[in-house]
């Protein structure tokens, strides 16, 4: 961390501040008259397993509009607590959107943080996260978590648990909000004496 007072926080979105799996699977509920539960997923590929999609591109080309014309990514819900955590996260530290997506759900992505007046000035769809320096990092995705210890091992990476990740050596294991909050504070902490 550079002598700065204000950490850069690389928070992921989907499965993390954005329900994805209830997104999906509400919508695919209502599209195809079935009775999926977002509790099922326990799986990075739900969708092949869980539904009539062969595979993950035919997937996605059902979430391409599968918001009502927009995309999956354009109606989904934050999971309760994310904003207003990140908005008190916001107060000390920069929050640093890094998320992979489609290409197709670039303007939908936009549209959603603004609609959620998610507290954040800089925003990265990459699909290598570890591009993107940041102190702290908040992910759910087990490659994303390794990606993230091999390319920054002076950051701090928390894995956001999930049923679809696993836990990783040098990685924090946070199980909801306050607990992110308490890492970043130690982290501060450690490296600032503050």
């Amino acid at each position: 961390m550079t002598q700065r007072s204000r950490l850069r926080l690389g928070i992921d979105l989907d499965g993390v501040v954005a329900d994805f799996n209830a997104g999906w699977i509400e919508r695919y509920n209502a599209q195809f008259s079935s009775d999926l539960r977002s509790e099922r997923v326990d799986i990075w590929d739900a969708p092949t397993m869980l539904t009539h999609f062969t595979d993950m591109s035919e997937f996605w080309s059902w979430a391409r509009t599968a918001g009502g014309g927009a995309s999956i990514f354009r109606v989904l819900q934050p999971y309760r607590g994310a904003i207003a955590a990140l908005d008190r996260l916001s107060v000390r530290d920069q929050i640093v959107i890094v998320t992979t997506k489609p290409r197709f759900a670039v303007h939908d992505t936009f549209e959603w943080l603004a609609e959620h007046r998610v507290p954040t000035t800089e925003v990265h769809i990459v699909d290598d996260k570890s591009e993107v320096a940041c102190d702290v990092y908040l992910d759910d995705a087990d490659h994303n978590i390794e990606a993230l210890l091999d390319a920054r091992p002076e950051s701090l990476v928390c894995r956001y648990v999930r049923p679809w990740s696993t836990s990783h050596a040098g990685a924090v294991d946070v199980a909801d909000w306050s607990e992110f909050e308490h890492q970043v504070d130690l982290f501060r902490a450690a490296v600032t004496g503050k």
